[in-house]
């Protein structure tokens, strides 16, 4: 390469950014966490606050759409004011809206807080990635920071299940938003203290008000969309609005930031081929892992009995294939291979662990199945979290650095709740389809009867799981066909396509070593 992209002059590199990336990694924590820690707690809230069955969805969707549509907003609010000063706000409006959800006495109060919790974590999130991608210039160096924060993005759900058990099993669910107090106040303190942003990374422009409008009500109708279809079906007369109405505002959002001088989403972010790549194939990956949780939740407490915290401990295996893929194979390979080498297989590894659990029944073995998917499907998703994160910004425009992380958010978030919609429709069809071919056993009542409904449960899960197997090997060949940079200090192709040029001349200097 040439000598415009040098290794970045000992003066330039923060002294703090290890200790940084401690206080960062316990703020993902949190907010990775918090997608599935009230799922367990849900039930007991719901009876305490006497919110109706038709109604406690919004507890999970009200964070959903304020996280999904504010993401792109909270990117480029963290570009413009200091990722620094969005990240330390955001942890402290994030443990505030935790406290009001902690001490909630009613279903309005509830839905507020978890709407307010979602609207932090928009500001949070994206703050947190672009810090470590503006932290972290040593190709080196990078690849261990983003190992660590690969290992809390993918694993932190898992997390989120055994903590939530423990909460709820030994204390009341009250606790499962307290917990988050602690986390916020110990990463806004860490943070504000040791973080220094590099100077000349924030951008001046003007704020695109008509794109946040657009993006944030689009992303909000297309997350609404899925998540209203899992309930009312995807026939309903509100969901095709929905997913009308998405395609409209995202399309208006599209042709506004082509036509604008200071675009809240510059395009040469999504159109430049590999983090494009990253975007497709992490969003596709998330579907898998979401409508997974869900179905092995599910199956381990209702077939097979276990406790909330047994169940959370189940998932064990998961976060530490997570953890390994992560930090041991990813960032130690990240260096030698290119990307696509890593994230491709590491789908179609996944995708050999989901495979697994297409053999599921009543009787299946924990040891002898479920463990050792789990151990696939996290061995192989942390090996394809770790590259796909550090690319999501890689080569991007310093002052781009907030709505890009933001990017990879919003692809996770959509890709949450398109999965969570679309396999449990599936698997729920399968389980209706079941019950119909087997109904005069079902009917029988008694032992018989409850083995009749609870085969037919795993059937569902196991032809949603199917599909979550297509899906992996989807985002597999997606990541071997788009992303074609070489490893770092390669010299390989690092930017095509819209705004290539521009992006090499900022690019965050990782090239050359």
């Amino acid at each position: 390469m040439s000598g415009t992209a040098a290794t970045t002059p000992p003066a330039a590199v923060d002294p703090s950014r290890w200790k940084a990336l401690v206080f960062i990694a316990l703020a993902q924590l949190m907010v990775v966490l918090d997608a599935t820690i009230v799922n367990i707690a849900l039930p007991s809230a719901q009876t305490d606050l006497g919110i109706s069955d038709g109604n406690r969805q919004w507890v999970i969707t009200a964070y959903a759409l304020a996280f999904g549509g504010l993401l792109l907003f909270g990117g480029r609010i963290a570009d413009k004011w200091g990722r620094k000063n969005a990240f330390v706000v955001g942890l402290i409006g994030f443990a505030l809206a935790s406290a009001l959800g902690g001490a909630a006495t009613g279903e309005a109060m509830m839905l507020g807080a978890r709407a307010l919790q979602g609207a932090f974590g928009a500001l949070l999130a994206p703050a947190a990635l672009s810090l470590l991608a503006v932290s972290f210039t040593d190709a080196k160096e990078r690849a261990k920071a983003f190992g660590i924060y690969g290992a809390i993005a993918g694993g932190g759900g898992a997390v989120g299940l055994i903590l939530g058990g423990f909460l709820t099993e030994y204390l009341n669910w009250r606790w499962t938003f307290f917990v988050n107090i602690p986390f916020a106040v110990v990463a806004a303190v860490g943070a504000w203290m040791v973080i220094r942003e590099p100077a000349g990374s924030r951008n001046s422009a003007r704020l695109d008000v008509p794109g946040v409008i657009l993006s944030t009500l689009g992303l909000v109708a297309l997350v609404y969309g899925f998540t209203r279809a899992e309930s009312a079906g995807w026939s309903d007369t509100v969901t095709v609005a929905m997913f009308v109405a998405s395609a409209a505002l995202l399309a208006a959002f599209v042709y506004v930031e082509s036509q604008v001088k200071s675009p809240l989403l510059p395009l040469r972010v999504l159109l430049e081929r590999n983090r494009g790549g990253v975007y497709l194939s992490l969003g596709l990956a998330v579907i898998s892992m979401f409508g997974l949780f869900l179905f092995l939740t599910y199956y381990l407490q209702i077939v097979k009995g276990f406790s909330p915290v047994k169940t959370g401990f189940a998932f064990l295996p998961m976060i530490a294939g997570m953890i390994v893929g992560s930090t041991q194979i990813g960032a130690r390979l990240m260096t030698r291979v290119a990307p696509r080498l890593l994230m491709g297989p590491g789908f179609l590894v996944a995708g050999a662990g989901m495979l697994m659990l297409t053999r599921l029944e009543v009787g299946s073995s924990y040891p002898a199945l479920i463990l050792p998917a789990q151990l696939l499907l996290g061995l192989g998703m942390g090996t394809a979290f770790m590259p796909a994160m550090s690319l999501s910004t890689y080569g991007v425009n310093p002052a781009d650095a907030g709505v890009a992380s933001a990017m990879v958010n919003t692809s996770q978030q959509v890709g949450g709740a398109i999965g969570t919609a679309l396999l449990n429709t599936i698997a729920a069809s399968a389980t209706t389809a079941y019950l119909a071919d087997h109904a005069a056993e079902a009917a029988a009542g008694g032992p018989a009867g409850q083995l009749v409904q609870a085969q037919a449960m795993v059937e569902g899960f196991a032809s949603a799981i199917w599909w979550a197997v297509g899906i992996l090997v989807a985002s597999a060949a997606i990541a071997f066909a788009l992303i074609n940079t070489g490893r770092p200090g390669s010299g390989g192709p690092v930017a095509s396509g819209a705004g290539a040029a521009e992006d090499a001349e900022l690019k965050v200097p990782v090239i050359a070593h």
